[in-house]
């Protein structure tokens, strides 16, 4: 075989310095060593991982660890509150706050099989780092699923009257707590700091017509208020009525009975003096009797001896006005 020859071609030279070598592993090593230096912030933090075992908590301040890939570190921010959104996202608070839908979260059905949009925010912070680093993976999209699925469960099981109206607070507060169960189960170390519906209404295609019967519980709330303060109004008015007929049935009956005695004991009067004296009881009794029914017409009383001769004259109104007998 014909072999050609490069005259022009460069040659490689090989030879390394052996001591430039070493400078270059001792840097090299000593950077590596550097590396391990790790700053903790106040608000942070860290755990440091040895082959993939969790060694080592850290707080705040300057540490050190082995480099990688013997030991690693994970810091948080332990006291900050996280804060994690369902049914919509923020996008900017600045200048003018904007907030975009997310309809796969917030629409739900109610109990009594109403389509309902919720927002919900759910404030957590972590309470044991090496727990919510190891317990769950992916740490805010299991918060999301577990706040989730309790508001789906919570919105099932009321009306959605209650749920736009006075029923908030209570569904609010079922939330919170079903939150609190499930994340206790799963020991996430995360502790909830507060749960807040953000918004409760009906989807844009029938607000129309839940604004129409939002009017008419105002107009019935309103006509039964003031069917209320009628009654209120009439029933005390009844009621001072009926006691003063009550009174005034009282008074009438010891009146009655009252006059009823007088008149009894006055009878008994009259009979002993009619036992004593028959003729004069009676004719008393007779002139008091025509006084009283002819009480407007001039009265003569004739009395005779029987032979046809008149004896007295009396005439009874001047009698009565306290006049003589002619």
């Amino acid at each position: 075989m014909q072999q050609y020859d490069f005259p022009n071609r460069p040659q490689l030279d090989l030879n390394i310095n052996t001591k430039t070598v070493s400078y270059v592993v001792v840097a090299f090593v000593l950077l590596w060593f550097a590396s391990g230096i790790y700053i903790v912030n106040p608000e942070e933090q860290a755990v440091v991982f040895r082959f993939g075992e969790a060694v080592h908590l850290s707080e705040s301040g300057i540490h050190y660890h082995f480099p990688r890939p013997i030991e690693k570190i994970e810091k948080e921010k332990v006291t900050q509150v996280k804060r994690l959104e369902i049914g919509f996202r923020t996008i900017s608070l600045e200048p003018a706050p904007r907030y975009q839908k997310v309809l796969r979260e917030s629409m739900m059905l109610t109990g009594d099989e109403n389509i309902v949009d919720v927002e919900l925010i759910v404030q957590y912070r972590i309470r044991d780092i090496q727990k919510y680093l190891f317990n769950v993976h992916n740490q805010s999209e299991a918060v999301r699923s577990v706040a989730e699925s309790a508001m789906r469960q919570v919105i099932g099981t009321h009306t959605i009257d209650e749920a736009l109206t006075e029923g908030k607070l209570e569904i609010q507060n079922e939330m919170e707590a079903q939150i609190r169960d499930v994340l206790g189960i799963y020991d996430m170390g995360i502790h909830v700091e507060n749960v807040k519906l953000q918004a409760v209404a009906v989807p844009r295609e029938v607000d129309a017509a839940f604004k129409d019967v939002a009017s008419a519980r105002e107009d019935r709330e309103r006509l039964r208020n003031e069917a209320e303060a009628y009654r209120n109004e009439i029933i005390p008015k009844a009621r001072g009525e009926a006691e003063q007929v009550i009174r005034g049935a009282e008074a009438y009956q010891v009146e009655r009975i009252k006059r009823s005695q007088g008149d009894a004991e006055r009878f008994l009067k009259v009979l002993t003096e009619y036992e004593k004296a028959r003729d004069v009881t009676e004719t008393r009794l007779y002139l008091e009797t025509m006084e009283k029914i002819l009480p407007a017409i001039q009265k003569y009383v004739v009395q005779s001896d029987g032979k046809g001769g008149i004896l007295n004259v009396l005439q009874l109104d001047k009698q009565a006005r306290g006049g003589t007998t002619p």
